[in-house]
């Protein structure tokens, strides 16, 4: 069994050879880059990485592209704020020692995401399962905006592996801030536009609220102290600001 990994890129310099570093388990890296502008190329080739530049395409069609790329079935995909932790590693490389005749379709590995410097296993963060390492006969990337993720065909067989990614994607709180109002609200509400989904003024107003009862007290956000409740409050933030947006889109289209 060989393994193809990939990753995604754009203007990674400071994260990327940590990334590289921990996929020692693949045959080969294929790095799709996003014309970058700062030295992530350069650093993924002085790592032994196969660089394609493509211009953005969106999340899921930019990781697909990579897919397509691979000179291997097996894929394992990885984003740049993400590493393979040490125990995840060992059961690949077990994985990679099975008949063919043993092995499913893909495998779903939780995630753990750090936050503020500490691992946080609620708010709904924990385990957050993603199907990452796959069969390319059997699966592809959805074409999604935001929230991507990878569709095996119906018959696939698809286990879990219990073995964490560890996931490093909010610097600090003003970087979470960005990521909302830059990135991941006005991607969400245009992802619920096209797909037909409207909201309403109510909803509007009771989204945030609505939102922080669920990750600080029904997903035990609590639990995870001050982290916790940053979290639950950035999520309050996010649905407000998704909600807006999309009454703003409908406005226009009327």
């Amino acid at each position: 069994m060989k393994i193809s990994a990939t990753i995604i890129t754009r203007n990674e310099e400071t994260e990327i050879a940590e990334a590289i570093g921990t996929l020692d388990f693949a045959d080969e890296i294929i790095v799709v880059d996003s014309e970058s502008s700062d030295n992530t190329r350069k650093i993924c080739e002085e790592l032994g990485a196969h660089v394609i530049t493509q211009k953005w395409l969106g999340f899921g069609r930019q990781k697909q592209t990579a897919v397509e790329n691979c000179s291997n079935d097996w894929v394992f995909s990885l984003d740049a704020d993400e590493r393979v932790s040490k125990d995840l590693r060992d059961a690949i490389l077990k994985i990679k020692a099975l008949n063919e005749d043993t092995r499913p379709d893909g495998y779903r590995i939780s995630r753990l995401s750090y936050y503020m410097e500490k691992p946080i296993k609620h708010c709904g963060w924990y385990p957050d399962w993603q199907l990452r390492f796959f069969d390319r006969k059997k699966g592809r990337w959805k074409d999604m905006a935001v929230h991507e993720s990878v569709e095996m065909l119906e018959n696939a067989k698809i286990e879990k592996l219990h073995h964490d990614i560890l996931h490093f994607s909010v610097k600090n709180p003003l970087h979470h801030h960005q990521m909302i109002g830059e990135r991941y609200a006005p991607l969400a509400a245009k992802q619920m536009y096209d797909s037909g989904r409207r909201t309403s003024r109510f909803k509007v107003r009771t989204a945030s609220f609505a939102a922080f009862i669920g990750t600080y007290f029904l997903k035990a956000g609590f639990l995870d102290g001050l982290p916790g409740y940053c979290i639950a409050r950035f999520a309050a933030h996010h649905s407000f600001l998704k909600h807006l947006l999309l009454w703003e889109m409908q406005n226009k289209a009327n």
